[in-house]
């Protein structure tokens, strides 16, 4: 598949213009575009399909590469969750937290399966802790 960057686009209009890597810019209307994709940003790196439409090439299923850093930022917004169950989270990760400095205070490294909870617990809370 074709790719390219995005020349332009007017979504009030419904169409812009990919600029191919090699060849020709193609012509895209936003029927083409991702689900939930209503607009692209010029720059925005793509992938796209191409059919002989009547007045040249048209994009057909267009693909962001790298979508824009707001696309990201909403979807990260999207995943966050709630503020009682990160209270939850963060009371959970508080008692065995205490559980594995208790057992490296007696001299001896904690069980595995509660190494492995606490672990998973932790990286929960740093993922979201990063959104």
């Amino acid at each position: 598949m074709p790719t390219g960057k995005v020349k332009w686009f007017d979504a009030e209009k419904g169409f812009g213009f990919l600029s191919q890597e090699d060849g020709a810019d193609v012509y895209v209307r936003a029927d083409a575009l991702p689900e939930g994709v209503t607009t692209l940003k010029a720059g925005t790196r793509v992938e796209f399909g191409i059919a002989q439409g009547r007045r040249g090439d048209q994009a057909l299923q267009v693909r962001l590469l790298d979508a824009p850093a707001s696309v990201q930022r909403n979807q990260a917004v999207a995943m966050r969750k709630p503020v009682d169950e990160m209270a939850t989270l963060v009371e959970s990760l508080i008692v065995l937290l205490d559980g594995v400095g208790e057992d490296y205070r007696h001299g001896r490294r904690p069980a595995r399966d509660s190494a492995r909870q606490t672990a998973k617990v932790l990286r929960a809370l740093a993922e979201q802790l990063e959104l």
